[in-house]
């Protein structure tokens, strides 16, 4: 290898380190601030985006079963029942549409 990638890789090296370096000083200090919050409610936050997104675009059946799922989800807090309410619903739906 030549002097010229050696130095690529070495700045790489120096990027990625200040990358970590940043983001453990950055998370100290929000877990200190006033929006420490943020992080606590962060996990349900990207679930919900990520839900929303793979919503966009699709049939109504598909939003029922979503808004079964929700509703199962609110009504016992249980991850477990809320995935096999909204696939029975998903699948009933199909079942009347066929």
């Amino acid at each position: 290898m030549s002097a010229s990638h050696w130095a690529v890789v070495g700045l790489l090296v120096v990027a990625a380190f200040a990358i970590r370096v940043a983001g453990l000083i950055a998370g100290e200090r929000i877990r200190v601030s006033r929006q420490a919050w943020v992080l606590d409610e962060l996990p349900g936050l990207i679930v919900v985006s990520l839900v929303a997104s793979s919503l966009i675009g699709q049939p109504p059946p598909t939003w029922i079963a979503a808004g079964v799922a929700l509703g199962a989800a609110i009504a016992t807090n249980q991850v477990i029942v809320a995935m096999v309410l909204g696939m029975l619903a998903y699948a009933g739906l199909g079942w009347l549409g066929s």
